[in-house]
């Protein structure tokens, strides 16, 4: 039988490489909305991270103390999975871009149908960070720019350590 789920907790899944205050506004906004919010670290195939999950799930974890109802868990595999076996009803996605918008309701569609009894809700970025994406940032603490107002301080330092590691070893 089916494992019931529920409407009042929801999964914010993402590679979070690195987390940046885009991610940090969903995150806040998704805990004032359900009553438990799961942000799900996941590993993407396609790409190499800047950071194991691990230090991900470290880093989220660090910056998600503020929020009481939010908890932070590394998972591999398929979201939907993820999702169902945490008992959440709802996988909530971020929303920058029309081209986001393309990606994400392609996306929404397959994990309907991969299961039809979670839902995906979207939460529009505010202006002020609908231009963030982590590899933008990444690209910018690799050139040594000023990422202060993307990133929470713990973060920034990490990044910005993590980047100098790669340029000395690159050159």
């Amino acid at each position: 039988m089916p494992k019931e789920l529920s409407p009042r907790i929801a999964i914010y899944p993402g590679v979070f490489d690195p987390v940046h205050r885009g991610h940090l506004d969903i995150i806040q906004r998704g805990s004032r909305i359900f009553d438990r919010l799961i942000v799900g670290v996941s590993v993407n195939p396609d790409k190499q991270s800047f950071f194991s999950l691990e230090e991900r799930v470290g880093l989220l974890q660090l910056v998600c103390k503020p929020f009481p109802n939010v908890e932070v868990k590394g998972f591999t595999g398929l979201t939907v999975h993820f999702v169902r076996d945490l008992g959440a009803g709802i996988m909530l996605r971020g929303l920058r871009t029309l081209s986001d918008m393309e990606y994400e309701f392609t996306m929404s569609l397959m994990n309907l149908n991969l299961d039809p009894g979670i839902e995906t809700v979207f939460l529009m970025a505010k202006e002020e960070f609908s231009h963030l994406s982590s590899s933008l940032v990444r690209q910018i603490a690799i050139l040594e720019g000023d990422l202060s107002k993307f990133l929470s301080p713990e973060v920034n330092e990490v990044l910005g350590k993590r980047a100098r590691q790669r340029n000395k070893t690159s050159t």
